[in-house]
């Protein structure tokens, strides 16, 4: 029986309160209020297609704009990413995925390095899809790679649409996620790196 990997981090800042609850092996439950619905939308994805359960509540400062919440989200995230994984015995460490929406498809490519890192090349054809800001994808996704100590490469490879853009590029990213964090039963106990850590 393994541990379940669970973690609970709060991040309060003079900018945003926030709470994320995750558990690696759930079943893609979300509980979910950043105060921006399209986020909001984008988390679920996360949840649904990485099979984790996620909790985020989070309090901002939204009368200036989104990009403190959403950076503070994928912060917090990365850091109860980290602790869930743990010392990563038995992960796979890599997972990537492609995923279609309609005209956009999008590639994500996720290594549990231990070093910190993203590349992101998602030209949006719009700078804003309802109230979220097409660039905070890229605050979120740095929040996370620089908190997590994960290697991510982030690629929209064609879309017109920018909602069907985003919306590829965290359902890829959950199912790279879940790809990687994945427990390997022929690596049980070891670590996936000729250093021995990672």
């Amino acid at each position: 029986m393994t541990t379940p990997r669970i973690a609970e981090v709060t991040r309060n800042t003079a900018e945003t309160k926030i709470t994320v609850k995750v558990n690696l092996d759930g079943t893609g439950q979300a509980r979910l209020a950043t105060g921006i619905g399209f986020f909001d939308h984008m988390l679920d994805q996360i949840a649904r297609h990485g099979m984790v359960d996620l909790d985020i509540q989070a309090q901002g400062d939204l009368h200036i704009d989104g990009h403190h919440t959403v950076e503070d989200v994928g912060i917090t995230f990365g850091q109860a990413v980290a602790q869930a994984i743990g010392d990563k015995k038995g992960i796979r460490r890599y997972g990537h995925a492609y995923v279609p929406l309609d005209e956009a498809l999008s590639r994500v490519v996720l290594d549990f390095s231990g070093r910190p890192g993203l590349v992101m090349n998602v030209p949006f054809k719009s700078g804003m899809i309802g109230s979220f800001d097409t660039q905070l994808a890229h605050e979120f996704f740095q929040g996370f790679a620089n908190h997590a100590f994960v290697t991510l490469h982030v690629d929209n490879l064609r879309g017109d649409n920018a909602h069907h853009q985003c919306e590829t590029v965290f359902k890829a990213f959950a199912r790279a996620l879940r790809a990687a964090a994945e427990l390997d039963p022929r690596a049980a106990g070891t670590i996936p790196s000729t250093k021995g850590s990672l």
